[in-house]
């Protein structure tokens, strides 16, 4: 299609000829004599230029790359790479005149087709909605980023026709060339991760020979299509040497507790959970201390342990790691408190602001948006009104204290690598305490700061405890709430870490 446009324009074929110029011509004759809209789509010509794309391509790929994705950033900047040069090696071959109409200011005189605008636009936006059909879990969130993408597109491609610089079909075969590319090096190099099993040599067998009993812990709704799925698990569990897994589904009733137990009294020798955070924890305590190394497939909309074991949030890099990492062992913390049963968590337990903040979240808008809805509970609940505490560590004195929010950690990060307690690791067998006291509603400015600087110093609005054993006390009742899940309302909270206690897969 776009060595045919190219073809029919510039041998002049009458009929595609007189219809392109008169298209273009009317949709140009919009803006003459407005000096705004001139100026303005003069503006965004410059900032959608060439240069400007020659800087998308590399500092995407870079970010891309940055964030685990080195074969995605690979594939970005070839696509765009390929589609930069290619318009300049084509627009000569075609030497197609532009349209006497331009405007006059800052007239262009090299070759019209193909617009290299819209050629650019074209494969940044395609090779970026690669990559979110490939990464981007939430529908509703695709969907509203390929529309963005898609009005990108339009958007440079009518300021070219408004402009003068371009007739239509410049436009559509600058947008053709982009999709070339965007396809055409999609045919040739996938963008999807290699496994470990492909790159890294095998790691010594834990397992019986001939025994590789795999079995998954699935929350059905944390995933677009079960079938898809469960396909995709075992496929690769056939490539990496694992037997047909077998399957259990969570319920309402129960959300992982059970399917774990029944995997561990079955002989699992691997348990893969994909789920959020609670069907993560639920799992894991069952197979605390069975020996049983669990695979954790992030599908949740924290992910907040999945994201401090580095582990990968695209699927099929998380499942290869499940079924080729290597394991380690981490601590897990014990957790009573009045008007809480006995249980344990991985990641971190939390009174006050953090804890309103989960009550607060819509779930309709979060199933929607993702993390986003925890951002707008959290801009509702940043007043939380200050608590008296009381806390001791590891059996000592009770010592007072005021605080919004009170966290018990056994990592350092939270959503998007935010460092709330940055030396806490999930297998040294110790526990963090951050408290966090923002007097005025502006105080969170330097709260937040002093927080992303990883400030060791503690002071009014910020302090640190480490110890084996936590127990914090408040005067009131206030919100509690373990790994992101709300529990009862209530005044205390005693934490105990149990080191070594349970054995994950990792990436090597």
């Amino acid at each position: 299609m776009f060595l045919l446009l190219g073809v029919l324009v510039t041998a002049g074929w009458g009929p595609l000829v007189d219809a392109d110029r008169s298209v273009s011509h009317a949709v140009a004759r919009l803006v003459d004599g407005t000096d705004w809209a001139i100026t303005g789509l003069h503006w965004f010509e410059l900032v959608t230029d060439t240069l400007a794309a020659e800087i998308t391509a590399v500092v995407g790929a870079l970010l891309i790359w940055s964030k685990g994705h080195p074969r995605a950033g690979l594939y970005f900047a070839m696509v765009n790479a390929g589609t930069i040069i290619s318009t300049q090696v084509l627009k000569p071959v075609f030497d197609r005149d532009r349209p006497e109409w331009q405007v006059a200011s800052d007239l262009l005189h090299n070759a019209a087709y193909p617009s290299g605008h819209s050629a650019w636009a074209a494969s940044i936006a395609g090779s970026l909605a690669v990559l979110v059909s490939m990464l981007v879990r939430k529908a509703p969130v695709r969907r509203v980023m390929y529309a963005a993408l898609l009005l990108s597109v339009l958007a440079i491609g009518a300021d070219r026709i408004l402009l003068g610089r371009h007739f239509l079909t410049d436009v559509l075969g600058g947008a053709l060339l982009g999709a070339i590319w965007v396809l055409g090096v999609l045919a040739f190099y996938s963008p999807v991760p290699r496994g470990h099993a492909r790159r890294l040599e095998p790691l010594l067998a834990t397992t019986p020979s001939g025994k590789r009993d795999l079995h998954v812990v699935l929350n059905p709704i944390k995933v677009e299509s079960v079938e898809s799925f469960k396909d995709v698990v075992a496929q690769m569990a056939a490539e990496s040497g694992w037997s047909e897994p077998v399957w259990h589904h969570t319920t309402a009733d129960d959300s992982g507790t059970g399917q774990a137990h029944d995997a561990s009294i079955a002989g699992a020798d691997l348990v893969l959970v994909c789920g959020g955070d609670g069907t993560v924890r639920e799992v894991c305590a069952e197979l605390a201390g069975t020996g049983i190394p669990v695979g954790i497939v992030p599908a949740g909309t924290g992910n907040l342990l999945g994201r401090n074991l580095s582990l990968p949030l695209y699927f099929r890099s998380a499942i290869d790691v499940a079924l080729n990492g290597q394991d380690k062992a981490i601590d897990m913390v014990a957790l009573s408190g009045d008007g809480v049963e006995n249980t344990s968590f991985l990641v971190m337990a939390g009174m006050g602001f953090d804890a309103a903040i989960m009550e607060g979240v819509n779930e309709d808008i979060k199933k929607k948006v993702g993390w986003i809805a925890y951002v707008l509970s959290a801009l509702k609940a940043l007043m939380f009104p200050a608590m008296k505490l009381e806390i001791s560590v590891d059996s000592g004195e009770f010592t007072s204290h005021r605080a919004r929010t009170v966290v018990i950690g056994n990592v350092g990060y939270l959503q998007g690598g935010m460092p709330l307690i940055p030396n806490a690791a999930i297998d040294d067998g110790q526990l963090d305490v951050v408290l966090l006291y923002p007097k005025k509603f502006l105080s969170w400015l330097p709260l937040a700061f002093k927080v992303l600087t990883k400030q060791k110093r503690s002071d009014s609005s910020l302090t640190r405890f480490t110890g084996t054993r936590v127990v914090v006390r408040s005067a009131v009742e206030v919100p509690r709430q373990i790994d992101g899940d709300i529990i009862s309302s209530g005044k205390e909270l005693v934490c105990e870490t149990v080191h070594g206690r349970l054995l994950v897969r990792v990436p090597r």
